[in-house]
Formats: structure tokens, C-alpha cells, sequence
């Protein structure tokens, strides 16, 4: 049974999870930040105000309604499966994508799932009782929380076997100011997660990181 959604817990200490975490707390949700070393963020934490905490990965999932995961793609897999059981009937949004260590060719990324294949799917597989939902995946974090593009929403893709878990999800992107396409279940993914491939090509070969994907309907 999905909940209520009054504290998130963000799972992970790099760029990501700390402007996700910012962007909740500014929309007034509590949250802890899970990590595996609690130092990392103590400068982060001093700063977050009296609705931040942090603390390990147990302990940021049972504090959370929800919870986010942005940790690396290489070592998703292993934080969710420790976590187990403690994450059924959550809703877990899935800001990961399944980049591999290998250098880029040309400017893009290499993937260590196939093409049929995705690294939100393994992740409901592990564990069968969440409430696995795609999303912040293809955009970098600069634009994550409340993108400004002259007036236009970009559009955030999300997927996920839980009607509720994505209109959870939902809620907090229309926050955050995006429009949203639901694409489906979670196998979805598999076309979803590439998007941070063609997302991160005009960086790698031009430097130009400030733009965002829009899905134009007549």
C-alpha cells in the first residue's frame, strides 16, 4: 500500500542527490540523506536547515515515504539489494542510468545493460515489493529542479508497473516544473535510459550542457 509522502530519503553523496534533496526541502518535504559515509555530507548537512538529516542507506529508507535513488549506476544493484524487504510497498524513484566505467566513444556513453535491458528493471527484479518509477535520468542536475528554458517546460520521462507510484512521482515533478510523459511499465526503461546518451552527446563533443528534451504534440 503506497502512503503518504512527507519524508524522502535521498540515497547518495554526489551532485545529484544533493540538488534533488535542496529541491525537496525547498517544497517542504523532510528529508535524510542516505549515504555510506555520513562525513561526506556533514558541510551539506550544517547548511540544509531543521528538515535535513542524514544518515546510512538503512537508515535514510525506513525514515523515508519515498525514496531516491541517485546513486552511481555501477553500484545501484548492490545498494538496493542490501536494503531489501525494508523497501516494500514504497514508491522509489529511479534517477540512475547503467553507465560503465569504459571511456566514451565519440561522445557517447557506454551502457552495461543491452538493448533489451535496463538497469530499472534489475532493480525491480531485486526487489520485487517496491514501487520502482523512473525519472530525472535524462537531463543533468542543473536543470533537475525547476529548469528555466524562455517560459518552456521540458519534458521528464517516467515509467514504472505502479499507476500510484508514478502519480507519487508526478507530483513532485509538477513541483519542480515539468511537464511529464508516463511511458509505461517499467520495461520502458529500456528506451528511457539511453535518453542520457543523446543527453550527454553535445557536451562530450561541443561542451554545451544547457538544453533539455521536449516532447512536441500537434
Amino acid at each position: 500500500m503506497i502512503g503518504t509522502m512527507k519524508k524522502i530519503a535521498v540515497l547518495g553523496s554526489g551532485t545529484v542527490g544533493e540538488v534533488l534533496a535542496n529541491g525537496l526541502l525547498k517544497y517542504g518535504y523532510e528529508v535524510m540523506r542516505g549515504t555510506r559515509e555520513v562525513g561526506k555530507l556533514a558541510e551539506w548537512h550544517a547548511k540544509a536547515g531543521s528538515s535535513a538529516s542524514v544518515g546510512s542507506f538503512a537508515e535514510a529508507a525506513q525514515f523515508g515515504d519515498v525514496v531516491l535513488l541517485a546513486v552511481k549506476g555501477t553500484v545501484a544493484e548492490e545498494v538496493v539489494a542490501a536494503l531489501g524487504s525494508s523497501l516494500d510497498g514504497k514508491t522509489v524513484i529511479d534517477a540512475t542510468n547503467p553507465i560503465a566505467d569504459a571511456a566514451p566513444e565519440n561522445g557517447v556513453l557506454k551502457f552495461f545493460t543491452g538493448p533489451n535491458d535496463s538497469l530499472m528493471e534489475r532493480l525491480q527484479k531485486a526487489v520485487p515489493g517496491a514501487h520502482f518509477v523512473k525519472a530525472f535520468s535524462c537531463v543533468g542536475n542543473p536543470f533537475m529542479v525547476n529548469p528555466d528554458f524562455a517560459g518552456q517546460k521540458p519534458t521528464m520521462f517516467i515509467c514504472g508497473n505502479s499507476s500510484a507510484a508514478k502519480q507519487q512521482v508526478s507530483t513532485i515533478l509538477h513541483q519542480f516544473g515539468w511537464d511529464i510523459e508516463d511511458m509505461g511499465a517499467a520495461t520502458a526503461a529500456r528506451a528511457i535510459e539511453p535518453l542520457c546518451m543523446l543527453w550527454c552527446i553535445p557536451g562530450m563533443t561541443r561542451g554545451s550542457w544547457t538544453h533539455a528534451f521536449k516532447l512536441l504534440r500537434k
